[in-house]
């Protein structure tokens, strides 16, 4: 495993790398899905698979009282909180169609609510929640129970009420701290209030907490953003995600409200990011890859080190490479060698439930070759390495006949230090640990037959 440079970023590297990319939470991409898959070939693979190994369970709660400027996120803007209950309802049948298939409680060793905002439902309802979800299914001692978490929606009453359910993770959005870039995108929140709940949350016993933040943003300059970073390093969380933002108002209604004007521009955008690594690094974070940072204590990092990182649809986790089960509109599972989604419209997704039918929109079967890819891709994010023996054991393959182009257009990222290429691996250098997209995008076969990538956020 190769640690990660603490040397600044050469600009000119980061301008080059610059481009639209996969964030691979899968292989292949949900983009790719197509709607002859439905939700009988879901219900067929969750009978296959049976109770016998634990799953990992997604619930998405898309509910809002407040539209972000900048959200790309399958979410309803209500104010009307008796919405909530027939969706809990859905969601309750849901869960009955799939304990039905799977043939019982199946063992769960990851649970995660996002959204939207899941703390947009009361105490009363999430309590109904986490009891319908335990009836389906077995919740194991030790599990990861995380929940994303409003700051404008909770105070030390409500963490205290969800660590009482068994939530023992909190991921709280913050995206920036400056007082004119929250207003810029209709997201307002004081570092006071950030910290407070921060303070509350290490007294509740709470094992790990995640703060998301963007860069990017309307006014952001790297002056501000690097007082961001300072206070967010003075909260200490545990984890700390950093996201470039992809202005895509074509495709994104919300961020129509944003002043294209007022985004910084690339150079700013490039200079936000190589001082936000710096000074995280510099304040004892560890660099997981991607826009991810722990502290060296914590197990994604510990797993980091030892090699054990597993990469899904939540980013990057400790947990074992199991099934994903996804609940809720817009939700997508992972199960066997197939990829599912529910229907992204509230209407059509109550409906089919209303039927008592899976709320399958589509999604895709994986061939021979996507699984081969997706070992490789995966092997590249999370341990930085590919090593050919195992996946031509795996596959029954010969590596570098089959993936002889491929490894063409991986030496110019070699002679840029990103990677070197040994007699019987890959490896990604220190360096390169900060561009891995772009090494894992050189074994996407439909991204490379296939040169149109707006759809997808900038890689760096």
């Amino acid at each position: 495993m190769s640690a990660v440079t603490d040397r600044p970023i050469d600009a000119d590297l980061l301008r080059r790398h610059d481009v639209a990319g996969p964030r691979y939470t899968s292989y292949p991409t949900a983009d790719r899905f197509v709607e002859a898959h439905q939700g009988g070939q879901h219900l067929q693979a969750l009978r296959q698979r049976g109770t016998a190994q634990p799953l990992s369970v997604y619930v998405h709660i898309p509910f809002c009282e407040q539209l972000c400027y900048y959200c790309a996120c399958n979410k309803i803007i209500t104010k009307h909180h008796e919405r909530a209950q027939p969706y809990l309802d859905a969601l309750a049948i849901e869960m009955d169609l799939v304990a039905e298939a799977i043939g019982g409680q199946a063992p769960v060793s990851q649970l995660h609510l996002g959204g939207g905002s899941p703390t947009f439902l009361s105490d009363a309802e999430l309590t109904t929640l986490m009891a319908a979800l335990r009836q389906r299914f077995k919740l194991l001692p030790g599990a990861e129970l995380s929940v994303e978490v409003d700051p404008r929606t909770v105070d030390a009453a409500r963490l205290a009420h969800l660590r009482s359910l068994g939530f023992n993770r909190l991921s709280f959005g913050v995206q920036d701290f400056d007082p004119g870039v929250q207003k810029a995108v209709h997201r307002v929140q004081p570092f006071e209030q950030v910290a407070a709940l921060m303070r509350d949350a290490r007294e509740l016993g709470y094992q790990s907490t995640n703060v998301d933040l963007i860069y990017g943003l309307p006014l952001q300059t790297p002056a501000s953003f690097a007082q961001t970073i300072a206070q967010v390093a003075e909260l200490r969380p545990d984890r700390i995600a950093m996201y470039a933002y992809a202005h895509l108002p074509q495709r994104f209604k919300p961020q129509r409200r944003i002043v294209a004007e007022l985004l910084p521009p690339a150079g700013d955008k490039l200079a936000m990011l190589s001082g936000a690594i710096s000074a995280l690094l510099g304040e004892g974070y560890t660099y997981i890859g991607m826009d991810h940072f722990a502290l060296p204590e914590d197990p994604l990092a510990v797993a980091k080190r030892q090699g054990l990182l597993h990469r899904g649809f939540q980013g990057y986790s400790t947990q074992p490479d199991c099934d994903l089960v996804g609940l809720g509109v817009s939700s997508i599972s992972r199960v066997g060698a197939t990829y599912a989604q529910n229907a992204k419209t509230l209407e059509e997704y109550e409906d089919a439930l209303r039927q008592r039918q899976l709320p399958v929109q589509r999604g895709l079967a994986l061939t021979r070759d996507d699984l081969l890819r997706r070992a490789v891709i995966m092997a590249l994010m999370c341990q930085g390495r590919v090593e050919f023996e195992s996946i031509a054991a795996s596959y029954l393959v010969d590596v570098p006949t089959y993936f002889a182009p491929e490894f063409e257009r991986l030496q110019p990222l070699a002679d840029q230090g990103l990677l070197v290429m040994e007699p019987g691996a890959i490896q990604v250098t220190p360096l390169g640990w900060y561009f891995v997209r772009a090494v894992a995008l050189v074994f996407d076969r439909y991204l490379q037959a296939d040169a149109s990538r707006e759809r997808f956020s900038k890689i760096i």
